[in-house]
């Protein structure tokens, strides 16, 4: 039986190019997540994804995300859950933003808004990555988040901000997935990881040693290859 599709969502306040160290196994469909002039509602990309599919006339994909990437797979569901054939959430939440949150997120809207991207790699790196990681990954990182555009970073947080808790529609979802998260994750600990595939119902774990936030970009090989061998094992 063939596979079906992989679809890769991106993480927050990067682009498409973070997958780059998992193109070669995986073969997976990236697109960038814009939001141009519509309101702030991670629906809106959701649709795109969506369109996507019918563009390349895909009925149905695996759907991973991200961080972000996560939340705008979760917002597919809500769309159109038929479209899903399997699930790949990479360190990401099902739940909404605490009040505290969703301030942080719209101040920092505002500042990239009022004084553009400059600031926001030494705000941001250092949460989002591993004690230690290779400079390298570092350098890259920072370079990636410098060369958005600051009106959709801005668009995203809000976008995020607004963001409905997703467990109810996860609980409902009754396809494989696939649960990753670094091990030193700071943003989406391993311990609401493993919430988050406590509410799936057919849900693997696994926990990628050395990683931060951005496991995909610290430990590629080895995300691509629990991905590669999960997609074996369940046949989508």
């Amino acid at each position: 039986m063939e596979s079906a599709p992989l679809v890769l969502l991106h993480a927050f306040p990067l682009d498409s190019r973070m997958w780059d160290g998992v193109r070669d196994l995986l073969k997976p469909i990236t697109p960038d997540q814009r939001g141009g002039d519509r309101s702030p509602d991670l629906v809106a990309v959701a649709d795109d994804v969506l369109r996507l599919l019918d563009e390349r006339g895909i009925e149905r994909a695996v759907l991973g995300g991200c961080s972000m990437g996560g939340y705008v797979a979760m917002a597919v569901l809500r769309r159109d859950p038929s479209r899903v054939a399997g699930l790949v959430l990479a360190d990401t939440r099902a739940g909404a933003d605490t009040d505290e949150a969703r301030a942080n997120r719209l101040a920092m809207a505002a500042r990239v808004e009022a004084e553009g991207l400059g600031w926001v790699p030494d705000a941001v790196v250092g949460g989002l990555l591993a004690p230690g990681v290779d400079a390298a990954v570092a350098g890259r990182v920072r370079e990636l988040i410098l060369g958005q555009d600051p009106a959709e970073v801005a668009w995203a947080q809000r976008a995020m901000a607004a963001r409905p808790d997703s467990a109810e529609v996860l609980s409902g979802v009754d396809v494989p997935a696939l649960v990753l998260v670094g091990e030193h994750d700071a943003l989406t600990p391993p311990a609401l990881a493993r919430e988050l595939a406590g509410v799936l119902w057919r849900a693997e774990y696994v926990e990628l040693a050395g990683a931060g936030h951005l496991t995909p970009l610290e430990a590629p090989e080895a995300f691509a290859s629990a991905v590669a061998d999960w997609r074996r094992r369940v046949g989508v």
